[in-house]
């Protein structure tokens, strides 16, 4: 498939704006709300499998309902489905922050998760609209950028709010800052979709597109690259929380710097990520970013079996991990749409999915092996780190483009 950039007057430095909050909400949903998972799964009289499924519905949520959001955007524009879904993510953050019980608070923290979904899978589509395909890793890298900084700021805020006011704080947190990104829509975003496509939520179409997308080499294999790097950034998500406040006896506030420090570290990788990218290629650079997913899951596990139980051998090896991670998203989000601009929103939504899938998939293998130590979250991150490596060395170097 092939197709033109839409223009837009927009400014370049309005559209990176704009894209950092829609990808940031991600971050915050998750990043912001876990130094008060423990706190909260103690108030709420919940066992540890229930407070992982304020997180696994959350993400299964989002990840199913990208598969609506896309082919909607695609039929309808990009601005109607923000303004729809950011108005939904606002709703349900402040329920979620006054949830009477730990069932609500899943049930308004999937619907969050739906909310989201419209966000995040609007961003990766504008991307694709607006900008060619290595531009579009370029901006996507800077986007992403944003959402570090978003990411380093949510941890120790979400830190602070619980240890001054509770968790309730750290959840309506998240009210404020989708009112404020559902402003800026309103008020600066002009829709980017050059052609809306009135086919686009008929069944044979969209199985026709789904179906071509899924078949495409490209979309698998810069796919498979983002959802096995998001794999691994979610089992430290989920488990990290509890391994170092309940395993090494972090403070929330201490477990919140530590999560600064790792997002500082992801900043920083998608700042490399524009330099390689312009010197090496997408390809050539998903390789040496493997090397660092590599080396962070290996000396994890290594320091795990040698029987180091500190801080610092989860943070110093995470730190590896993220610098990776930082690369790959960029360029595996950018990659996995680029050959569809006709149906980006679907292309979008369908990576989206997958991510979300591994995602979910972790989630429930934690929640069933969490044992009160560190070995969970060390064999999980070891796990996703070989994939990575195998998909950015192989299926990558054969299907990518540069």
């Amino acid at each position: 498939m092939t197709g033109s950039p839409t223009p837009t007057r927009m400014s370049a430095a309005n559209v990176v704006l704009m894209l950092s909050l829609l990808l940031g909400l991600q971050p915050i949903t998750t990043d912001l709300y876990l130094p008060a998972l423990p706190g909260l799964t103690r108030d709420l009289g919940a066992s540890m499998a229930q407070a992982q499924l304020t997180l696994t519905a959350l993400l299964l949520a989002f990840g199913l309902s990208q598969l609506v959001w896309g082919p909607v955007s695609d039929r309808f524009g990009r601005r109607p489905v923000l303004l729809a879904g950011m108005l939904a993510y606002l709703l349900a953050s402040v329920a979620s922050a006054l949830a009477p019980g730990m069932d609500w608070l899943i049930f308004w923290r999937a619907l969050q998760g739906i909310a989201m979904g419209a966000g995040v899978m609007c961003a990766r589509a504008i991307v694709r609209d607006l900008y060619p395909p290595q531009q579009g890793a370029t901006v996507m890298s800077k986007g992403l950028s944003g959402l570090g900084v978003i990411a380093c700021m949510s941890a120790p805020l979400g830190g602070a709010l619980t240890s001054l006011w509770g968790w309730h704080a750290a959840l309506l947190a998240l009210a404020a800052f989708a009112a404020c990104t559902l402003a800026l829509i309103a008020w600066r975003f002009e829709e980017t979709l050059a052609q809306k496509n009135p086919q686009a939520l008929q069944t044979a179409t969209l199985l026709a597109t789904w179906s071509a997308i899924l078949r495409n080499p490209q979309f698998v294999a810069f796919s498979a690259l983002s959802l096995c790097s998001y794999g691994g950034l979610f089992t430290y998500l989920a488990a990290s929380s509890f391994v170092y406040i309940r395993v090494l006896g972090f403070t929330a506030t201490d477990y919140g710097l530590a999560m600064l420090l790792n997002s500082f570290i992801y900043l920083l990788g998608t700042f490399a990520c524009r330099r390689l990218v312009v010197r090496y290629g997408v390809r050539r650079s998903v390789a040496i970013a493997g090397l660092f997913s590599l080396l962070g899951g290996s000396s994890m596990a290594l320091l795990a079996l040698a029987g180091v139980v500190a801080g610092w051998a989860i943070m110093l090896p995470m730190g590896f991990f993220m610098f990776g991670h930082g690369i790959h998203q960029p360029c595996g989000q950018s990659g996995a749409v680029a050959p569809f601009p006709q149906a980006a929103g679907a292309a979008s939504a369908l990576n989206g999915f997958l991510m979300m899938v591994a995602a979910f998939g972790t989630g429930r293998w934690l929640g069933t092996h969490m044992d009160g130590s560190i070995f969970p979250l060390v064999q999980g991150l070891f796990f996703w780190s070989v994939l990575i490596a195998l998909s950015a060395w192989t299926l990558v170097p054969r299907d990518g483009k540069n």
